[in-house]
């Protein structure tokens, strides 16, 4: 596969017929020679906090509770994506996940299938310290945990809850599950709040987790990211270089969404320490994309900002029981065929998508 700028794969001609030439068996291939081994389950929409770059102070209109895939259903299209279309990992994400009250059951289940991915979750946070043994006792292996900032002040403004000490008990929770590392997930949402960020490395560093700062995508429920006032990779790690001394990472970084750094001076039980950046606007990473998503309601997007979906809760609810699990992988083999190149968020006349992230997950 050759790539043009920004890692976007170089584009190949698409006959009316394309979605006909899907591949019929086999893993999850698209045109460009991407082969997906990585699945984004959001497993609802719904949020304990009201972020100001995700959503409005007020909520959203959330899915009706018979929209949203039950645990049986969420764990046979699973199946389906490990079994039979070759998928190696799987996070789960929301809105938040920890709202899913059966999300063990459904960690376990997938955890029991013979070819066993590797099982992550993204999460707030928030009353983790009180589910985290059960998670980790049901099969998860890895964790992201979402913190901005360690100012309580400005936590409160930016997520609309004074909740900061429930986030950091999560965050002490997973590392003493045995999870390693645990990973901060961080968006910076306006410059002025550049100048904190070299303290929420520091935090990192001091407690041993790993940071990923996160450049602000737009898909906000308000549509009213602007690229001019987003907080770049490039501003972000001149600000870490005021503090401290960043080294090239010498690991290969694959597929994997952040560029990383090493911290001189600095180690962790698992070597020396690191820190990342995932610049989804300024460096697309397109070109080594191996993901899929499955949203709460069923279906699935084949690109973060794909512009149409693929409908699974229909077969699953409609059809006969011995034909669902081939209409499944069949309607999916054909939704990753028609993936795009890229994203295109930094092409003249980019539409947002009409979902926010929270719809869509993380």
């Amino acid at each position: 596969m050759s790539t043009v700028g920004l890692g976007i794969p170089m584009p190949r001609p698409h006959s009316a017929g394309a979605s006909a030439d899907a591949p019929t068996q086999g893993p999850l291939r698209d045109t460009f020679g991407r082969v997906a081994k990585d699945l984004r389950v959001s497993v609802t929409d719904r949020c304990n906090l009201r972020c100001t770059y995700c959503m409005p102070a007020e909520g959203l209109d959330w899915m009706p509770t018979e929209a949203v895939l039950s645990a049986d259903e969420l764990i046979r299209v699973l199946t389906v994506a490990v079994r039979d279309l070759g998928i190696e990992r799987i996070r789960f994400t929301g809105g938040e996940p920890l709202l899913r009250g059966d999300l063990e059951q459904i960690i376990g289940a997938v955890s029991a299938l013979p070819q066993r991915p590797e099982i992550a979750m993204t999460t707030n946070g928030l009353g983790l310290s009180r589910r985290i043994d059960g998670l980790v006792a049901a099969g998860l292996n890895r964790i992201n945990i979402s913190l901005d900032t360690v100012d309580r002040e400005r936590f409160a403004e930016i997520t609309r809850r004074d909740r900061l000490d429930d986030v950091l008990t999560g965050l002490a929770a997973a590392r003493r599950a045995g999870l390693d590392p645990v990973k901060v997930n961080a968006v910076i949402p306006d410059r002025a709040d550049l100048d904190a960020v070299p303290d929420l490395l520091a935090y990192c560093l001091e407690h041993g987790y790993e940071l990923r700062i996160i450049e602000q995508m737009p898909l906000d429920a308000d549509h009213a990211w602007q690229r001019s006032r987003m907080v770049t990779a490039d501003e972000i790690l001149a600000t870490l270089r005021t503090r401290f001394t960043l080294l090239p990472d010498p690991a290969p970084r694959g597929s994997a969404p952040a560029a990383t750094w090493l911290v001189d001076g600095h180690r962790t039980s698992r070597g020396p320490a690191k820190v990342g950046v995932i610049a989804s606007v300024t460096r697309p990473f397109c070109g080594d994309c191996d993901r899929t998503r499955l949203t709460a309601d069923g279906s699935l997007r084949n690109c973060l900002f794909a512009s149409s979906e693929t409908d699974l809760r229909t077969t699953l609810r409609t059809l006969p029981d011995d034909e669902v699990d081939a209409a499944v992988a069949a309607l999916w083999r054909t939704d990753m065929w028609q993936k795009a190149p890229g994203h295109e968020v930094n092409a003249a006349g980019f539409q947002q998508p009409s979902r926010p992230m929270s719809a869509i997950g993380g």
